[in-house]
């Protein structure tokens, strides 16, 4: 259960009501997470601005899942992990490739570059090596990709710290990071 009260769209008000409004618009459903999200809607407001501005950039939405899966994985939030396996299939990723996401396997060398990098930024708390510029870059990664992996990891990082903090209640098919990947 919820350790914060998640607000009903159908009660909402204000601002708030606003805000799940525009999800339900956008998705078709209003997900637990932006529900829990809106009980400050500066909260929600700045995350659906965060995603959707990322969701303009550069990295396709295969390279966004894949490093969605691997954040959550590494900061153990099932809720993230559950969402973005989900999502995961919508964009065109399949099972294997979802497990071996979870695990900094791109499937490509690039992609996979993309996630050690990813990973390399979670591990080091964004106190990365030249070396680690060194090895995206050399693996295809403009300096645009590069800044959109970190601001990817920073937004996903964001959405699993607020999950595990607030213990949202899974709405997606449920996926554990405790199982085998």
């Amino acid at each position: 259960m919820s350790r914060l009260q998640p607000i009903d769209p159908s009660t909402a008000t204000g601002k708030a009501k606003e805000l799940l409004d525009a999800v339900k618009g956008k998705l078709g459903l209003v997900p637990n997470m932006t529900r829990v999200m809106a009980v400050s809607p500066a909260v929600l407001e700045s995350y659906l601005g965060f995603s959707g501005a990322l969701a303009g950039g550069l990295l396709d939405a295969k390279t966004r899942e894949q490093l969605a899966l691997l954040t959550a994985q590494e900061n153990h939030c099932d809720y993230c992990l559950s969402a973005h396996t989900a999502i995961g299939k919508m964009v065109g990723l399949n099972h294997e490739q979802i497990v071996a996401s979870r695990e900094g396997d791109g499937g490509d060398p690039k992609t996979t570059a993309g996630l050690t990098f990813a990973k390399r930024v979670l591990e080091t708390k964004g106190q990365i090596l030249v070396a680690d510029l060194v090895a995206v870059r050399g693996a295809g990664f403009s300096e645009g990709e590069i800044a959109e992996v970190i601001a990817h990891v920073a937004l996903n990082v964001f959405t699993n710290y607020f999950n595990v903090a607030t213990n949202v209640d899974i709405d997606f098919p449920r996926v554990s990071y405790t199982e085998a990947a």
